[in-house]
């Protein structure tokens, strides 16, 4: 039985979003420039000519891996989190849990989260322009006024922060079964 028009839209778009989704974990382990269509094609699995019926280009893949990593969520929740009235060591403890629980437990994040600190670093006259890191300093500045963080330049300990969520991201892609930092830890970079 032929299938319909919407069965096959729905097979086209269930293979557009396999190739964002595993090209996302390639990328993240090799990087743009070291990612070769052809390469890419084996670790997914399909043939080259699939990836360019999808893509025209690897910079238009690469663009809605881009596009699909955002982290406007991520932001929104720490902003709000920023101005809930608590502590800021709270609201660190917090943040920490949660990038431990996503750093074990969700891959996708994991990629995410690389893809988007090398795409900071790409633009480094603007990485402590980012929200992310502005935001932590906030708290940071807050806990530091509470007496509850380190002394020190906000912006830089923000930094040494997701310096170390990205470096564990990093640890999770290329040695699956690393030791995996825990919140504890994460706060204590920060917290007195």
């Amino acid at each position: 039985m032929p299938k319909t028009e919407e069965q096959c839209q729905q097979i086209r778009e269930d293979m557009r979003n396999r190739i964002i989704k595993e090209s996302s974990l390639y990328f993240a382990r090799n990087g743009f420039g070291d990612t070769k269509i052809g390469d890419l094609a084996k670790h997914i699995g399909i043939g080259q000519g699939t990836i360019y019926l999808y893509f025209k280009s690897k910079e238009e893949l690469f663009e809605e891996i881009r596009k699909s990593a955002d982290n406007k969520d991520e932001i929104k929740r720490l902003k709000t989190l920023s101005k809930l009235p608590v502590p800021a060591k709270t609201k660190i403890e917090k943040i920490s849990a949660e990038m431990e629980k996503k750093l074990k437990n969700d891959e996708e994040y994991v990629v995410r989260i690389t893809i988007l600190t090398q795409l900071l670093l790409e633009q480094e006259e603007n990485l402590y322009k980012n929200d992310l890191y502005k935001t932590l300093a906030e708290i940071v500045k807050q806990g530091q006024k509470e007496g509850s963080v380190v002394k020190g330049d906000a912006l830089y300990l923000a930094d040494l922060y997701w310096g170390m969520v990205y470096m564990y991201a990093l640890k999770k892609l290329f040695v699956p079964d690393c030791k995996m930092i825990t919140k504890d830890t994460l706060s204590r970079l920060l917290v007195e």
